[in-house]
C-alpha cells in the first residue's frame, strides 16, 4: 500500500492516496496546509501540530493518519 509523509518535525502526516475519496475536508478545514494543485500538496510547517491533528482526526476515509516525532 502505497504512503507518503510529510512532516513539521513535531509530527508526521501519512497520507495513503488509494483509500482518499477526495471529500475535500481537508483542504477546506486548512487551506494553508493542502493545496492539491501543488507539489508538495501537504505543507505541515504551514499551521500547528494540534490543527493538524484535529483535522486529519475529522479525514471521513482515514486516508490521512499522523505519528508523533520521536523529539
Amino acid at each position: 500500500m502505497e504512503k507518503k509523509e510529510y512532516s513539521n518535525g513535531e509530527i508526521t502526516i501519512i497520507w495513503q492516496p488509494q483509500l482518499c475519496i477526495h471529500a475535500g475536508i481537508c483542504a477546506k478545514s486548512l487551506p494553508s496546509v493542502y493545496k492539491p494543485k501543488e507539489k508538495p500538496w501537504i505543507t505541515p510547517e504551514n499551521t500547528s501540530t494540534d490543527e493538524l491533528i484535529q483535522q486529519i482526526e475529522m479525514c471521513p476515509s482515514g486516508a490521512l493518519s499522523y505519528k508523533k516525532s520521536n523529539n
